[in-house]
């Protein structure tokens, strides 16, 4: 039976990483399902609901990892702008979710929504979550 895995990309790393790792963790016939959270936000923007633009960019790249997969099971889309509130949505939505895979920029270059989510997500949630950096 295929694994599903969620992924939550805050940034991105290149398609071999990204392959390499789906295909150690799931197999090349997962079901993927990409949740990009919208949180390349202002403190301003975010208090006010101005979330287009960051909602924009979440899309593309959600598409961009979805298309990076090694399945053609993949689905894409834009979570929540808090990433670990990301997870929680796509858990609830995928409760067959086997593990998450979160990619996050290193804590020192992340945005304020994402610094510290890939840790916090391996201590909060049941699932096992592999926690890949990407490149600052």
């Amino acid at each position: 039976m295929a694994r599903s895995v969620i992924v939550i990309p805050t940034a991105s790393v290149s398609d071999e990483i990204l392959q390499t790792v789906v295909w150690a963790h799931a197999g090349q016939d997962a079901e993927i399902h990409v949740v990009a959270p919208a949180s390349k936000i202002s403190r301003l923007d975010w208090l006010t609901n101005n979330e287009d633009d960051a909602r924009g960019d979440a899309l593309e790249l959600a598409e961009t990892t979805a298309e990076a997969t090694p399945t053609d099971n993949v689905d894409a889309g834009v979570g929540d702008s808090d990433p670990l509130q990301a997870i929680e949505d796509a858990l609830r939505e995928f409760p067959q979710a086997d593990e998450v895979i979160i990619i996050t920029l290193p804590d020192e270059s992340a945005s304020w929504l994402e610094s510290g989510a890939g840790s916090e997500a391996q201590r909060r949630f049941r699932v096992p979550v592999t926690h890949l950096v990407a490149d600052g």
